[in-house]
């Protein structure tokens, strides 16, 4: 560390009296200095110590200045007891007082709020605030500072106190010194390092003591002695130095943990203050003699370089180990001085230079190279003959390392520090100026004083070659042949014998470790990042590939390597090329390279077929087919060009060949074609080449269907796949026209049923399927589904019936019979039963093994429909406000229905609901005894709550009526001609001669019918045939007699007295049997038939009122008043009970 003086002033008053320089501040941009002396304030340019302006203000002494971070002011406070507030125009804007002398200010360096501190008090004041805010303290302020956030301030105190204080004034840590009042603190500073965790406060006290505290008031350390009184203490900007001064009349640098460095300004009087200009190595100095001293102080490099690890002092005391490769760096504390001298410079005849190596120091000076130890006992002396240029340590063992000595008169000579005796290596006419020897010790480098670079070789003393604007050169620690040196502002790096490549670069170079170079510019150590193509290329250029390798090994790019490995592949030096391309990690080539070395394994030898391989990989493609067909293998060339797609080079390389080739070229075009997104062409190329199901495959998946339509009409129907999948695809773009004729020309009639049915065109499959009935489940079934999938489930039960799915059909009526329950919808559960009959009527006709089990169910569910159709009508008049059936007719079903209610009652049916509409009918019709027995009935069953007032008033009501029924209500039996009770413990039969009553499906009246039976001899078809002859027959008074104009009195007389037997009664029911002479006597008009499908037997009925105009559904044959039967057609557009259409035939 060296002093320079810059400027110095000597400030007087006006009587020439010497005034004391109190205290300094810098502008922060180090522009100006403010310089507290006397009673006046002075501006001085740092630049050259000239003196801006004095500002007077003050009228006593001037004891303090501090200037604001921000530049924008600066203040000053005087024995006067005022702060006075100064603009960097030099302006004072504002003045404030304490009750003492001031002693010290200091500006907050982030909200730029000033403290003053007097002898009783300090104050804080900042622009914002109108008045000062002031805080008494027990002793006087000689001193204070701010922490870097400006949080704190330090008040350093006469009676050996350090207060630290927060912004608001008040105290958060005490500090006190151990010798208390008899140590006053006379200087603080804040250390201002951002590299410290902590803030660290720098106390100097009268007890000549240096100490060092964290913010908490822990002290750092141990106290550091001062052989003086400090009067300053202050800090360089980055914190690495601390300048004290003091009684002691000098200025002394230190390190930041109090380690006294060396001085820098020696004055005649104290040093009261000193500062660092800010950022920057200038330091000021006030002295009591009115002394401003400014500064330069000025660090010298001290460094050196040993292979990649380079050393340099920081910060005086501490050594930096740099690894110049990965630039990784490591510090030493040097606890005692030790001067570091230059190693491997060059030596001038003043110059001493100073070797360190093991247990051993070596020093030269001019001619001569003494060798000491540790203890200054000089062991070995060299004596040269002319003075000692350049020495390089070329290493060695422990106690025998090596030197290179190149002296002026041009000798080289070899040392080793174990032997007094030099060798001379050679020696030649012009001086060395730098030296260097090559890894295995085999050439010698030389510089001369020319400025030339000649390469010897060691042994044969053979100059090699010679470069000229050399200063200084390095041989390469990993490669034998490469070399560089430096000269005239550019890098010249020499591989072999090959030209020198050169680039720009400034400074010395000083090692050269595979790629790095190692450079040495003023007192800055680089390492420099050389690529190592150009010596690559060099030794590529005369196909040396191994050495090319390794000097690619040094540092090269990507694309270096990769030129590497494509000449060495060209070649045929497979091992360096896959080395190569492992480098640059191409698996591509690393395939081909062991695949070639597998076929060398198992004997192939063909280097031109090796070589064709490696053209068709680099894309030398007629190259490689040449070489193909020179050694046999057209085949190889053939696959190259089509999977390259190159389909032209592929035939004009074929010319006229077999014509199956050609083929087969033409489908790895469109393969191509197909790929590379060019369907149509690749669709007419497979045409081409007769691949009729590759084209339909594009065809249609671009839904081209002119060109499909044209491809499939000129196919053979023999062609059935190509035939199929076109029809698949008008299919799947709604052509079904098209998907048809294929189908048609195909022959494929289920495949064609299979369209109808998949595009819903249910006609035609209809029509097909009348034609060809074994597809009959193939539509019938699919049709069944998909009504029901459209709700239209009455269609689909038919459907599925007509599919012959029995099973099928009678579930979906179940299902949809118990819907029709649930939901109350009695008249719809009433067909769906009658549906579910004829259902299993079918069946039972044909399986012979459910017939018993189907008839049986037949009955049940005929029985079911009837009671549902009557209950619908009650049902509708008990849940509605009003109703379309007239008394009568409500009275009669109610009684139907109250009959076959006697055991079970379906699901869905309300006893309850019966029994009060025939008690309501009956009281209303006059039916007064079926009306109590009805109520006496209602009387064991649970009511609803909303029936129950108007029940239990008509039960009394009905009480007052006559214990009787209307006698025309009376039923009678129209066999029999007895009068039924309305209430029959015989359910619906006449209780004379049980003969069950035949009701009106829609009034539910007794129809003036009787039952008959055939003989066992008569078939259906005879009775009807003797029926149908309508014999005449002459008018009688008997029931059995027709209202004719004729009849035969035979048969009439015993139609009279079959008649007169059957009024007889009994207990068991006797069916009335007719002969054929009956048969023959009856009318047709007067015969009702229900001609019931196999295998139930027709029934017979015999009008005995032929004036009574009855109609029987041909469907249901169910009996209504023809006038009924009419008026709800009408209504209904269908027969009420099995709604089969008006118009739908027999």
């Amino acid at each position: 560390m060296r002093a320079v003086p810059t400027w110095i002033d000597k400030v007087h008053d006006r009587d020439k009296v010497e005034q004391c320089i109190y205290d300094l501040a810098f502008r922060p941009d180090g522009s100006q200095l403010i310089v507290a002396a006397g009673n006046r304030v002075l501006v001085y340019d740092t630049a050259d110590g000239t003196l801006i302006q004095p500002l007077k203000g003050h009228k006593d002494t001037v004891y303090c200045v501090a200037y604001a971070k921000d530049g924008k002011r600066f203040a000053s406070g005087s024995a006067d007891k005022s702060i006075i507030i100064w603009t960097s125009k030099l302006e004072g804007i504002l003045k404030y007082t304490h009750n003492d002398s001031i002693q010290c200010v200091a500006y907050n360096p982030v909200t730029h709020q000033l403290a003053s501190c007097s002898s009783g008090d300090f104050g804080l004041w900042s622009p914002e605030q109108k008045s000062v805010s002031k805080h008494k303290v027990s002793s006087k302020i000689t001193c204070c500072g701010w922490t870097n956030d400006g949080q704190y301030l330090a008040l350093g105190m006469m009676n050996g106190v350090v207060s630290v204080r927060n912004k608001n004034g008040e105290e958060k840590v005490k500090i006190e010194r151990p010798g208390g009042s008899s140590s006053p603190i006379w200087s603080i500073a804040w250390n201002p390092s951002k590299d410290e965790h902590n803030d660290i406060l720098a106390v100097a006290d009268w007890g000549q003591r240096l100490s060092f505290y964290q913010l908490s008031g822990k002290q750092i350390g141990k106290d550091r002695q001062l052989s003086f009184d400090p009067c300053c203490v202050s800090f360089f900007s980055k914190g690495e130095y601390i300048v004290m001064g003091g009684s002691d009349k000098q200025a002394s640098l230190y390190t930041r943990d109090g380690v006294r460095l060396g001085t820098i300004g020696e004055q005649s009087s104290w040093v009261w203050t000193s500062r660092v200009k800010p950022d920057s190595n200038y330091v000021v100095l006030g002295c009591q003699d009115g002394t401003i001293a400014f500064f330069q102080l000025i660090f010298s490099t001290v460094h050196g370089l040993y292979k990649d690890r380079y050393a340099y002092r920081d910060s005086m005391t501490d050594v930096i180990v740099q690894h110049l490769i990965t630039e990784q760096k490591g510090d030493q504390k040097i606890l005692q001085h030790i001067q570091v001298h230059h190693i491997q410079t060059c030596c001038s005849q003043t110059q001493e230079n100073m070797f360190h190596f093991s247990r051993k120091l070596l020093l030269q000076h001019e001619k001569r190279l003494q060798c000491l130890s540790f203890t200054a006992v000089r062991e070995k002396e060299w004596l040269m003959e002319s003075l000692i240029r350049y020495i390089k340590v070329i290493g060695g063992p422990p106690g025998r390392e090596g030197l290179l000595v190149g002296l002026k008169n041009g000798a080289i000579l070899k040392i080793f520090v174990d032997n007094p005796f030099a060798i001379t290596l050679l020696k030649q006419n012009t001086s060395v100026r730098c030296l260097d020897m090559s890894t295995s010790r085999s050439k010698l480098a030389v510089v001369d004083e020319h400025n030339t670079c000649l390469v010897y070789d060691i042994h044969t003393k053979e100059l090699l070659f010679q470069e000229p604007n050399a200063n200084s050169v390095a041989w390469n620690t990993q490669c034998e042949d490469m070399l560089c040196f430096s000269g005239s502002g550019y890098l010249n790096i020499k591989a072999s014998n090959f030209p020198v490549h050169q680039q720009k670069l400034q400074g010395f170079v000083v090692g050269y470790n595979g790629s790095k170079i190692f450079c040495l510019h003023v007192y800055s150590m680089a390492a420099v990042e050389v690529p190592q193509s150009a010596p690559m290329y060099q030794y590529l250029e005369r196909r040396m590939f191994q050495e090319a390798y390794q000097i690619a090994c040094l540092g090269v790019t990507d694309n270096d390597w990769r030129d590497l490995a494509t000449e060495a592949l060209e070649g045929l030096d497979f091992h360096t090329a896959k080395k190569a391309f492992i480098r640059v990690r191409d698996l591509r080539y690393l395939e081909l390279i062991n695949s070639i070395e597998e076929r060398k394994k198992r004997g192939e030898s063909n280097n031109q077929l090796f070589l064709a391989d490696v053209y068709a990989y680099q894309g030398k493609f007629h190259e490689a087919a040449k070489l193909y067909r020179k050694t046999g293998h057209d085949s190889r060339a053939l696959s190259m060009y089509t999977d390259l797609r190159m389909f032209e080079y592929a035939k004009d390389f074929l010319g006229s060949a077999d014509p199956k080739d050609t083929k087969l070229l033409m489908k790895k075009q469109a393969d191509w074609a197909k790929n590379s997104k060019e369907p149509r062409a690749a669709a007419d190329m497979y045409l081409t080449a007769g691949e009729h199901m590759k084209a339909i495959e594009i065809i249609g998946e671009h839904g081209w269907m002119d060109m499909l339509i044209d491809l499939a009409r000129k196919l053979d129907k023999a062609e059935r796949e190509p035939l199929s999948r076109c029809a698949v695809f008008f299919k799947k773009f709604n052509h079904h026209g098209y998907a048809a004729e294929i189908y048609n020309k195909m022959g494929d009639l289920k495949a064609l049923v299979l369209l109808h049915v998949d595009t819903r065109h249910w006609d035609e499959a209809f029509s097909l399927v009348e034609k060809h009935s074994q597809f009959r489940d193939d539509v019938y079934v699919p049709y069944a589904q998909w009504l029901a999938e459209h709700d239209r489930f009455e269609e689909a039960q038919r459907a599925f019936h007509k599919a012959g799915r029995q099973a099928e059909a009678v579930r979906v009526l179940e299902q949809l019979t118990h819907n029709a329950v649930v939901e109350s919808r009695f008249n719809d559960a009433s067909y769906y039963y009658w549906m579910l009959s004829m259902q299993c009527l079918d069946i039972a006709r044909d399986n012979s093994e459910k017939k018993e089990e189907m008839l049986k169910k037949f009955h049940s569910f005929q029985h079911l429909a009837e009671l549902y159709h009557v209950y619908h009508s009650v049902h509708r008049y008990m849940s509605e406000p009003f109703s379309s059936n007239m008394p009568e007719i409500l009275f009669n079903i109610s009684r139907f229905l109250f009959h076959n209610l006697t055991r079970d009652v379906p699901m869905g049916i309300s006893k309850v609901d019966t029994l009060y509409a025939l008690a309501k009918q009956s009281k209303l019709l006059g039916a007064y005894k079926v009306a109590r027995h009805a109520f006496e009935k209602l009387q064991g069953l649970k009511i609803p709550s909303r029936y129950q007032d108007s029940m239990e008033l008509s039960c009394l009501t009905v009480r007052s009526k006559p214990y009787r029924d209307s006698e025309d209500l009376i039923p009678m039996c129209y066999r029999c001609s007895t009068n039924n009770p309305l209430l029959n413990n015989q359910g619906n039969s006449c209780i004379n001669c049980r003969q069950p009553f035949i009701y009106s499906a829609s009034s539910y009246e007794v129809l003036p019918l009787v039952e008959f039976y055939l003989e066992d001899d008569i078939s259906d078809e005879e009775a009807v045939s003797l029926i149908d002859l309508e014999v005449p027959r002459v008018e009688r008074n008997s029931s059995w007699q027709e209202m004719s104009r004729g009849g035969n009195p035979v048969v009439c007389q015993i139609l009279s007295v079959l008649c007169w037997c059957l009024q007889q009664g009994g207990r068991a029911f006797v069916p009335v049997l007719v002969n054929r002479a009956v048969l023959r006597c009856m009318s047709r008009r007067d015969v009702l038939i229900k001609r019931w499908p196999r295998p139930l037997s027709w029934q017979y009925y015999r009008s005995l009122l032929p004036d009574v105009s009855i109609t029987m559904c041909p469907s249901c044959f169910q009996m209504f008043h023809s006038e009924d039967y009419e008026l709800l057609v009408l209504q209904h557009n269908c027969c009420p009970y099995c709604r089969r259409p008006i118009d739908e035939p027999s």
